[in-house]
């Protein structure tokens, strides 16, 4: 039976850290601030914002939160984004996803400041990872990386299959798993083969959309398994990509869901937020 990779608690440990890191830059005479500006009310959005903001207080970060109606102009969003750009005060913008249809993503996220980007969308940032310079990681495959060192799951040598190609998780995810020393095949929807190409995995991390797709059948003994996926099923349960209790007969490791990559991911945005904040005790 599978070890069960606790996000819970590994986030959990994150935040405890971080809260004495928010404590010294207090010392410092920085108080972290994160501003978050949501775009209408879509009700997932509404729950991601209320735990960031949570998870803030309980760090000592402060928390801005800019609440636009759904009928915003793409004009006043960016208007509202250069203000904070310029807001000496606040160290992290992130602007939550989805934005309604009037609204050009891309343009958005390239408006925001690459040194106040805690998400890691912006195209500087996303490039400073490709070559490995320092920069904000995206947070889903930050965290992931996290779960695996501090559960003891060594990346180095490992073959590492990452089924998704997605700029939020799966490309920069296989980046990190190569900055880590794994050997990295990059699976999707046109690959060929796909429960042959994942059973080669001794880590396999799996955001490919479709509720409980990964079976045991693609998994190698004794594996690592990191379901990124977030869907309710037909019994509006909360489940992931992989259907855990099958793979957790074969695997050596797996996250559940929810309480695996999900707490990790707010963990992370914390950190990135706390990292551009001690950006501003370095300038000075």
């Amino acid at each position: 039976m599978a070890q069960i990779i606790d996000g819970k608690t590994i986030s959990q440990q994150i935040k405890e850290e971080l809260k004495e890191e928010a404590g010294r830059l207090r010392e410092a005479g920085i108080e972290a601030c994160l501003a978050v500006v949501q775009v209408g009310t879509d009700p997932a959005s509404t729950i991601y914002v209320r735990n960031k903001r949570r998870a803030c207080e309980y760090i000592g970060i402060r928390s801005l939160l800019h609440e636009l109606p759904e009928n915003t102009s793409q004009e006043e969003l960016l208007a509202l984004i250069e203000q904070l750009n310029e807001d000496p005060k606040v160290h992290g913008i992130l602007v939550q996803l989805p934005l309604p249809k009037q609204m050009d993503e891309s343009v958005i996220l390239k408006a925001i400041d690459p040194g106040k980007d805690v998400d890691g969308f912006h195209p500087i940032n996303v490039g400073r990872l490709c070559i490995g310079e320092k920069s904000y990681l995206p947070c889903t495959p930050a965290g992931i990386i996290e779960l695996l060192k501090r559960s003891g799951i060594t990346v180095a040598g490992k073959e590492c299959v990452v089924i998704g190609r997605s700029n939020i998780v799966g490309k920069p995810m296989s980046l990190l798993l190569l900055q880590e020393n794994g050997t990295v095949t990059i699976a999707h929807s046109k690959t060929e083969h796909l429960k042959e190409v994942a059973k080669r995995a001794d880590i396999l991390v799996v955001a490919i959309g479709k509720p409980g797709f990964i079976t045991r059948e693609y998994v190698k003994e004794g594996a690592a398994v990191i379901d990124v996926g977030i869907h309710r099923n037909s019994q509006n349960k909360v489940c992931g990509d992989v259907d855990f209790e099958d793979v957790r007969q074969v695997a050596g490791a797996v996250t559940p869901v929810p309480g695996g990559v999900g707490p990790m991911t707010i963990a992370m945005l914390m950190r990135n937020c706390l990292e551009a904040a001690k950006e501003t005790v370095e300038q000075r």
